[in-house]
């Protein structure tokens, strides 16, 4: 069976209408969910509590999208780096 992890995370922005953070160091890291509806009920909690920040954002990131486990390594993963 697949697992299809979701992470989410958020943080302020450069400009609000782009997906430039300011601090990457300062990104705050809401968890890694086992499904989209548990990970959509998080980043909505982050992103209602944050609402009257129109510069910090939250996003859904489809792990499961980012690495395909038929597929073969890359070099780099052969290397074990």
């Amino acid at each position: 069976m697949t697992q299809r992890l979701h992470l989410v995370f958020g943080g302020e922005l450069v400009d609000p209408q782009k997906t430039t953070f300011k601090d990457p160091s300062g990104i705050h890291v809401v968890g890694i969910f086992p499904d989209y509806a548990s990970a959509y009920n998080a980043w909505k909690a982050e992103a209602q509590r944050t609402v009257d920040d129109a510069h910090t954002r939250y996003f859904i990131a489809h792990l499961h999208r980012l690495r395909d486990e038929d597929a073969e390594a890359s070099p780099t993963e052969e290397l074990g780096i």
